[in-house]
């Protein structure tokens, strides 16, 4: 009988994007797939002191967990900001309560894991910002724009 593919997180290595600005130079490994995940996702991402991972936002209809692997974090939620230590997990339901932004505390490298259920297409609003970002399941068609309301008429000639 064969071995299950399995990865193992202290072993795993996360790379850096030399274009992520500055407050957002995480480490990632996305291992999900190495795995046979087809289902949920999962990435390990190491934080140097004051890098965060993302900007503050929320998903539809993907539900995400964090789990606090190694350092302190700080994690900014719709409630205010709580800090998080090693074997903490918290859960970030999909729409405007999940929202959330995680920022590495103190002087030590934090390592952080992030799973989430996945779902296409998903979307994510970023609040600060007031975008929003569609992923339709191929990165070609994946969208980012300004949030705006239009009337659900605008545009249309008359009949």
């Amino acid at each position: 009988m064969a071995d299950l593919p399995r990865v193992n997180l202290h072993a795993l290595v996360p790379t850096y994007d030399e274009s992520d600005p500055e407050g957002y130079r995480a480490g990632m490994a996305r291992f999900g797939p190495a795995i046979g995940a087809s289902q949920m996702g999962a990435s390990l991402y190491e934080l140097p002191p004051g890098q965060s991972i993302c900007p503050y936002h929320y998903e539809y209809p993907e539900e995400e967990w964090l789990v606090v692997l190694a350092g302190r974090v700080l994690l900014r939620h719709p409630g205010g900001e709580q800090e998080l230590g090693k074997g903490d997990v918290v859960c970030f339901p999909p729409g405007p309560e999940g929202a959330h932004k995680v920022t590495c505390l103190g002087e030590d490298v934090a390592r952080v894991l992030m799973s989430s259920t996945k779902q296409t297409p998903a979307i994510a609003v970023y609040p600060d910002s007031d975008k929003v970002s569609i992923f339709p399941g191929d990165d070609r068609d994946r969208l980012t724009m300004r949030r705006a309301t239009l009337d659900y008429w605008d545009g249309e000639a008359e009949t």
